[in-house]
């Protein structure tokens, strides 16, 4: 399989870092035998379409996951929450297959992979039509020159709220404190968006749903903090008082 076309004119802004990685057997395998049966192919003539998940499925829930990475976290949730649909968008081969080995070892029918830049699969999706985006531990970039390069700024917000549901929602979380603190800034600043943090600092507790994977507990027990970001999408005229 070779790697994705990713066009970039998004002011240079990226979902990810596209890195060189070497997929072992099992992921390549995973690849080959069963890509077509999970992975969607979309161009700008081809929008999203929620019956990619079947007519039985295709009123349920649904969630973008912006970079699942090796998957553990989206193959877990997929497990946890079978009545909700989730859409991986990840460009790492090796994460992709990784997931994919997860899908098969589970016999999870509720997840479907776009291999491409998720501002440019955004663009393919038809207003309000997610209960949420997920953004788990994003590349940081923390240098202050790097700024351009960070996934949530005004022009690519607009293009996720747009997306979502009415009181739909959007979560991060990061274990870069300064990173943290750019995303909660940026959203605060969204008219559309109100914190769902009962505390001083913004930040959430974390939910049920996120589970913590293996690299989360590694960092722990180096010192890093995680913090969640959870801001709701306001209705016109409503404020929510809770997610869904």
């Amino acid at each position: 399989m070779t790697e994705p076309h990713l066009s970039n004119h998004h002011r240079g802004i990226k979902s990810f870092v596209l890195r060189s990685g070497r997929l072992t057997s099992g992921q390549k395998k995973a690849l080959e035998l069963y890509g077509q049966q999970y992975i969607l192919t979309y161009t700008p003539d081809k929008p999203y379409n929620p019956l990619v998940f079947g007519e039985d499925r295709q009123d349920l829930p649904t969630v973008l996951e912006i970079g699942s990475g090796m998957g553990q976290a989206t193959a877990a949730m997929a497990k946890m929450l079978p009545e909700w649909n989730f859409i991986a968008c990840e460009v790492h081969l090796p994460g992709v297959g990784s997931l994919i080995r997860q899908l098969v070892d589970h016999s999870l029918i509720n997840v479907r992979i776009v291999v491409l830049d998720a501002l440019e699969f955004l663009k393919m999706i038809a207003d309000e039509q997610l209960l949420a985006i997920h953004i788990f531990f994003p590349d940081p970039w923390p240098k202050k020159r790097h700024h351009k390069r960070r996934l949530i700024q005004a022009n690519s917000l607009d293009e996720m709220v747009r997306v979502l549901k009415p009181s739909g929602y959007l979560h991060c979380a990061t274990d870069w404190a300064d990173y943290a603190e750019h995303i909660l800034l940026n959203l605060q600043e969204h008219s559309q968006l109100k914190n769902q943090s009962m505390g001083a600092d913004g930040f959430c507790p974390k939910p049920g749903y996120r589970v913590e994977t293996k690299f989360e507990r590694r960092g722990k027990t180096l010192g890093h903090t995680v913090y969640d970001i959870i801001f709701s999408k306001i209705r016109l005229g409503h404020i929510p008082d809770e997610l869904p």
